[in-house]
């Protein structure tokens, strides 16, 4: 029998195979994230966490959800690889490794908040894909509330992990500054938590926490008056082109600077605005500078994500250049430097992010 062809160009099955079974894979899991977000909305994950192992009567009871949908949802779960079954009891049960991925927001494994921004780009994929054709744009302003609690949920863990302990001293004599006292501005601070953080760790210091957001502004105010920060941390509604103050001794973007419309601008008003021996520290997405060294899990996730947020709201400013969330060092390099910065160097990096320190 002749092999199967397309277009005249033989089909090789064993390939085809792999594909299909990796397609079979995705499906799945494309058809999980949604119902990982019920999970964490509806607390399965930390009651499971809590008082596993569980039958799903059982689960269902301590969370007034309904058996049906509970056994199927545990069932699809366990497939995955998120929940542990027991075949000998019928239970099912959170692993501690699940429990930091799904149940434990303090984990800096944690990951349910980059499901909850997934199910929230969604809402918006017809504008997204008239956008292709337009070129228009959608700021973080119009994207559903779900983008930017995920989003914030998803970087938290990583920086209550990191910022105090290893970024901030990985910046030239930055730690012993803020100690004493300085001057800093959270420039795209979303809903304050870096900003929050900072503000802990260093009493002495003064905290601006700019967005363009108001919503997420409103939000960090009440989030500082939480946690019983607010006299430290003034929050600001502006671009990261038009804040306010000078003479900052640290500027601060966290997982911002690619989003923005006009990074050369913004890089220009950051100098402006710091002290002539300040600093302005870049957290950005971990990125290789070749597309080719970015072909990985990692790579792939931020490039989803840059296509359905990132790229949207630096078009929707302008997008000249749109540097995207896979950008690399070379090329924030590049922009910042262009914007009045003299020295760029890598202080440090994570799994998930490059950490830059930029100097005048």
């Amino acid at each position: 029998m002749a092999s199967p062809t397309i277009d005249d160009k033989p089909i090789d099955e064993e390939k085809l195979g792999e594909l299909v079974g990796m397609a079979v894979n995705e499906l799945g899991a494309a058809y999980y994230a949604p119902l990982l977000v019920i999970g964490d909305r509806l607390g399965l994950y930390e009651a499971l966490a809590d008082g596993g192992p569980l039958l799903p009567a059982e689960l269902a009871e301590r969370t007034d959800t309904v058996e049906p949908y509970v056994a199927e949802w545990l069932a699809a779960g366990a497939a995955g690889g998120y929940v542990t079954y027991d075949r000998e009891t019928g239970c099912y049960s959170l692993t501690p490794e699940q429990t930091a991925l799904l149940a434990d927001e303090d984990s800096p494994a944690f990951l349910a908040g980059g499901f909850q921004g997934l199910v929230g780009y969604q809402k918006r994929l017809s504008e997204i894909e008239s956008d292709f054709r337009t070129g228009e744009g959608v700021g973080w302003h119009e994207q559903d509330e779900d983008v930017c609690h995920g989003t914030e949920r998803f970087y938290r863990p990583s920086y209550e992990t990191n910022l105090i302990d290893e970024w901030i001293p990985a910046l030239n004599g930055m730690d012993a500054r803020l100690t004493a006292g300085a001057r800093v501005a959270d420039v795209g601070c979303g809903h304050g938590a870096s900003t929050i953080i900072m503000a802990k760790a260093y009493p002495s210091s003064e905290f601006v926490g700019i967005d363009y957001h108001e919503h997420s502004i409103e939000m960090a105010r009440k989030r500082a008056e939480e946690v019983g920060v607010a006299d430290r941390i003034s929050f600001e509604v502006a671009t990261a082109k038009e804040y306010n103050g000078t003479d900052y001794d640290l500027v601060m973007m966290f997982d911002a600077y690619h989003d923005m419309g006009d990074p050369v601008g913004v890089a220009s008003h950051v100098r402006e605005t710091l002290a002539d021996d300040g600093a302005w520290m870049l957290v950005e997405p971990f990125a290789n500078d070749r597309v080719e060294d970015n072909l990985n899990p990692i790579g792939r996730a931020f490039y989803c994500a840059s296509t359905m947020a990132c790229v949207p709201n630096s078009l929707d400013q302008g997008g000249d250049p749109v540097l995207g969330a896979q950008a690399g060092e070379a090329r924030l390099r590049e922009v910042i430097t262009e914007g009045g910065f003299t020295s760029v160097r890598r202080a440090t990096e994570t799994p998930f992010n490059l950490v830059l320190e930029a100097s005048p």
